[in-house]
């Protein structure tokens, strides 16, 4: 197949791989962790707040509960504010864990 003036850069290269031979295989990119410089917390409440364009995590430690009082006091140690995308993939591997955990350990109820 010839190729024409007209075609785009990106659609020449498509044709001329499929000249030479079977199309190109994708291969998905594994990702290598590096672990050297991470810090570890904890966190027992979650606040998400958003907006169009980013969805931020609060992290915080509720270091007293107090039975009949109005008030929870929370110190908020962490933010982290992702792209919609991102928050959505979060979600998804969120969803699997927990998956994952109630098959091997039960059912978490939450009341």
């Amino acid at each position: 197949m010839a190729k024409t003036e007209k075609r785009s850069t990106e659609t020449a290269v498509v044709e001329e791989t499929k000249r030479a031979g079977p199309e190109p295989v994708s291969v998905p990119i594994k990702p290598r962790w590096d672990d050297s410089a991470m810090q570890s917390a904890y966190a027992n409440v979650c606040n998400v707040m958003g907006t169009r364009e980013e969805i931020t995590l609060l992290f915080g430690t509720n270091k007293a509960w107090q039975a009949g009082s109005n008030e929870v006091p929370v110190e908020l140690s962490h933010r982290i504010t992702l792209t919609p995308y991102t928050a959505k993939r979060l979600a998804q591997m969120l969803e699997q864990g927990v998956r994952e955990y109630e098959q091997r350990f039960g059912e978490i109820k939450l009341t």
